[in-house]
């Protein structure tokens, strides 16, 4: 093995950080946004079967005075619906100003999460604007691993292992939802290309009828003023 050239042990050790800080935006899915009164914000989540999905969110109103978002009153709340691939409701409830909501997938696909306000008092969007901060956490990310090391009383090491396998079975759940997606994919193209034969092979036919239509037309008409 050749020796590393001068500088890039530094090299390595000031891009590791950077890479750690990148994996970590990668996995985190929090987000926040603006809704009205009566306004729906909806988002799409490709989500595996059998895959446990939390939702943490809490709500934020404007504030004239301060000129600034301020935790909103308990009164106001927010009403969650979970929607699976074939449009089936799966979570619909109320909750606080500030909560949880918790479902588990049971067919893979894109699942829709629609988050619109309780409230009908103009009162409390005289600011006209509310901020929804929301989180979502999807498989193994669902799981305290704190929590479970203290309730299980695992050492480092077993919940290192518990991690990597939870991160096996999530990772063996995407395959499947991936091999599910080609399934679909290959069966739309050849029902595609099916169709297209079938609309070519009648196009024929009927360019074929519409000839020998025209040509015992054109015979009649000949043989009507005895041109032939």
């Amino acid at each position: 093995m050749s020796p590393l050239a001068p500088g890039c042990g530094s090299l390595r050790s000031a891009l590791l950080p950077l890479m750690v800080l990148l994996l970590q935006l990668g996995l985190s899915r929090g987000l926040y946004f603006h809704i009205g009164e009566t306004e729906k914000r909806c988002f799409i989540e490709e989500i595996p079967d059998e895959t446990m999905v939390i939702g943490n969110y809490k709500t934020q109103l404007w504030d004239k005075q301060a000129e600034t978002f301020l935790p909103s009153t308990p009164g106001l709340g927010m009403h969650v619906e979970v929607k699976d691939p074939d449009g089936k409701a799966i979570l619909s409830r109320q909750y606080g100003s500030e909560g949880r909501f918790i479902f588990t997938s049971h067919t893979p696909g894109e699942h829709q999460i629609c988050l619109h306000s309780n409230s009908t008092r103009m009162s409390l969007f005289a600011g006209g604007k509310l901020r929804v901060h929301l989180d979502i956490q999807i498989g193994e990310h669902t799981n305290n691993y704190p929590e479970i090391a203290a309730n299980d009383k695992l050492t480092e090491l077993q919940l290192r292992v518990r991690q990597l396998l939870d991160q096996v079975e999530q990772i063996q759940k995407e395959q499947n939802y991936q091999r599910y997606r080609e399934e679909r994919f290959r069966l739309t193209s050849e029902s595609t290309n099916q169709r297209v034969l079938w609309w070519s092979i009648a196009q024929t036919l009927i360019l074929i009828l519409t000839g020998i239509w025209q040509m015992r037309h054109l015979k009649s008409f000949f043989e009507a003023k005895k041109l032939v």
